[in-house]
């Protein structure tokens, strides 16, 4: 179904009168990046201010809480279709006027990343990391998310598996993680993809996937 007229003054709000905003914090999970960073950690955060079917989260308290984490960098995976469905059409600009910086890379819903979307998105995940930058990803599907994470996690070590890298976000999002025979292929195939796409590239992008 197409989405309804959203009126100049913002959204109707009438279905969401009878609701109350979610008190809770925002919920954040960690991901460790050691050994290769050491004491670093990857956050992956469901979608502040979201008011969607049941969930009614508070945009400003969600943002202010990123920030009480020192949060310096953001990366969006969502369209601009989707944050207005969800309600926060104007997310990337709030998250820029707080001063985060934003990584926006909108990839539409049921789709993977291709090869070189996925290393741009890595590149710019490890320089921030390299820069001492924390840094939230944020996730909005969380098999795309997840899929993303465990693609840094097999570039940071040679000797990971795909299953040991599946595991880990398994053990931090629980067993529905990583469930579909799309998620795993593009796992277990994702090594042999990046060798390709960096074939082609020029010698010093070929150092990146080290």
């Amino acid at each position: 179904p197409q989405p309804c007229a959203v009126p100049a003054g913002g959204f109707d709000s009438s279905d969401e009168e009878a609701a109350e905003e979610d008190p809770r914090p925002l919920p954040i999970s960690w991901l460790s990046l050691s050994p290769v960073y050491s004491s670093k950690f990857l956050g992956l955060c469901s979608l502040p201010g979201c008011r969607f079917k049941d969930v009614r989260r508070n945009l400003q308290k969600d943002i202010e809480e990123l920030k009480n984490y020192g949060t310096q960098d953001i990366f969006v995976l969502c369209t601009r279709g989707e944050l207005l469905k969800y309600r926060v059409p104007n997310l990337i600009d709030t998250y820029q006027q707080h001063g985060i910086c934003v990584h926006h890379y909108p990839i539409p819903d049921g789709d993977a990343p291709d090869i070189a979307r996925c290393c741009n998105i890595l590149e710019e995940l490890r320089s921030c990391l390299e820069s001492n930058r924390k840094t939230i990803h944020i996730y909005m599907r969380m098999y795309l998310s997840l899929t993303v994470a465990a693609c840094l996690l097999l570039q940071l070590s040679n000797t990971l598996a795909p299953q040991q890298a599946i595991d880990s976000v398994r053990n931090l999002r629980g067993s529905g993680a990583i469930q579909t025979i799309k998620q795993y292929n593009y796992l277990h195939d994702f090594r042999e993809n990046l060798a390709a796409h960096l074939a082609t590239k020029d010698p010093v992008l070929r150092s990146v996937s080290r």
